[in-house]
């Protein structure tokens, strides 16, 4: 069926008289902060400690706006015997803001979560120059990402959270069968140690009296007469 001539105009008059009739609402800016949803993009956030230089993100800009500079450092080995590694260390993260088409390439391909959508529109500049973001700038912007929407509690734990809680919950056994088997030892070294002023076994109660001071000059009594003393029973000789 083909459409009624001039349809498609009275479609768009009545759009018109249907929004003329509405209240005018002005938007009182910058009085009143608008309310963005959260997946507005307003600028790029750099989480600097996941960034891994992989240089992705500057690869696949459209605009080349991205500029990473870093080098290597050798990083020693972890056990005896081992080979060192190296890695890189990033020196410079910028972002050319007035060259940026907000296409959200960069933050798509990057592999390690290492930027970030914040809904900030508002730094304007005078100079041109002054878009140019580096990382110190870009490192602020993530205090102003939103937190990410909650999963729904019937999908699937994501797996980075299954993995840290296995080895959470890994370390915790180790440590805990580590203390057990530190109490136990405590628990044997303590029964086979003799308690203070009781004789060990073997050990008569005769031979643990402590032994009486002396003067200088004289013998030490003894408990048993010698052979050459009489006894009070014998009486002299």
């Amino acid at each position: 069926m083909s459409p009624i001539p001039g349809s498609g105009l009275a479609k768009g008059l009545a759009v018109t008289l249907r929004t003329m009739t509405r209240k005018t609402v002005t938007a009182q800016y910058p009085d009143v902060q608008p309310d963005l949803p959260p997946r507005t993009r307003g600028v790029i956030g750099l989480f600097e400690e996941n960034c891994t230089v992989c240089m992705l993100c500057a690869r696949e800009c459209p605009d080349w706006c991205i500029y990473i500079d870093s080098h290597k450092e050798t990083v020693p080995a972890a056990a005896p015997g081992g080979r060192e590694r190296s890695r890189n260390v990033l020196d410079r993260f910028a972002i050319d803001f007035s060259l940026c088409m907000y296409c959200g390439i960069c933050i798509e391909v990057c592999p390690f979560d290492a930027l970030f959508w914040s809904p900030e529109f508002e730094y304007a500049e005078t100079d041109i120059r002054e878009l140019t973001h580096e990382r110190d700038k870009l490192r602020e912007w993530m205090w102003t990402v939103p937190a990410p929407p909650a999963l729904d509690p019937a999908a699937e734990e994501p797996k980075e959270i299954a993995a840290a809680r296995k080895a959470a919950d890994k370390l915790a056994a180790q440590a805990a069968t580590e203390a057990e088997a530190a109490a136990d030892a405590a628990a044997q070294a303590t029964a086979e140690q003799p308690a203070a002023g009781q004789p060990a076994a073997g050990q008569s109660a005769q031979d643990t009296r402590p032994a009486q001071d002396t003067p200088a000059g004289q013998d030490a009594p003894t408990d048993r007469p010698g052979p050459d003393v009489p006894t009070a029973e014998e009486g002299p000789a």
